[in-house]
């Protein structure tokens, strides 16, 4: 039986609209200046994925430079990026009519989100989306973030339910391959980052072109449980 639905944030209740070259070129750049090798680092990469590199390389591990000092620089630059496409983005039309359908259906919901604290309350007072969640689950909130399980156990421990009793929803591979770890049922939107295929070859056990399309598979889910 579905108690809760957790949700990821961008891309799946709003639109992703975060300049991730120019947040990565000023990340790279800023690192270039405390002593670490541009080569070391590529576009390509998620400020995550920056800041493993980051806490392995020889001028972290030797002491020059506190891991600590550079991860708050990096998530200073993030934040700020973060917090200029929060002014302008939007949120999908069906959100609130979703939220809204699940709250009234007796569920718990939840947040879990890679974005900051900050960014993430900013968003939800802006388009009046507080009243909706039980939990929110921001990347300041854990010590690993998705896919990492650590993340999403922490959104299933605040909620206080079984993984069994879950359903994630959201936009990338990431979350999906979050979900799957812990037998979470994952739900792919293709709102966002992953598209059709690269959500159904990441494994969901379902994949939604809207919100929408949540609340009636959750009462269709339920039904078939109290078959």
């Amino acid at each position: 039986m579905i108690k809760a639905v957790i949700f990821d944030l961008d891309g799946t209740l709003k639109e992703f609209n975060l300049d991730t070259k120019a947040c990565r070129t000023k990340i790279i750049n800023s690192l270039t200046q405390q002593g670490f090798p541009r080569s070391l680092f590529s576009l390509n990469e998620s400020a995550f994925d920056m800041l493993k590199k980051v806490k392995k390389s020889s001028i972290t591990e030797d002491g020059k430079i506190q891991f600590t000092k550079i991860k708050d620089m990096v998530f200073s630059v993030v934040e700020k990026f973060e917090l200029e496409a929060a002014r302008t983005a939007e949120i999908f039309e069906d959100t609130p009519e979703t939220l809204k359908a699940l709250r009234e259906m007796k569920l718990k919901i939840a947040l879990c989100t890679i974005s900051g604290e900050k960014t993430t309350k900013y968003v939800l007072k802006r388009f009046n989306l507080e009243q909706f969640f039980d939990a929110v689950v921001t990347r300041d909130s854990v010590v690993e973030i998705k896919p990492h399980p650590k993340h999403l156990e922490a959104a299933l421990d605040a909620l206080e339910v079984r993984a069994e009793d879950a359903l994630l929803v959201g936009d990338s591979v990431k979350d999906i391959q979050c979900a799957l770890q812990l037998n979470v049922l994952a739900v792919g939107v293709t709102t966002g980052l992953s598209s059709l295929k690269q959500l159904t070859d990441s494994g969901a056990n379902y994949v939604a072109s809207s919100l929408t399309d949540v609340s009636i598979l959750v009462e269709q889910l339920n039904r078939k449980k109290g078959e």
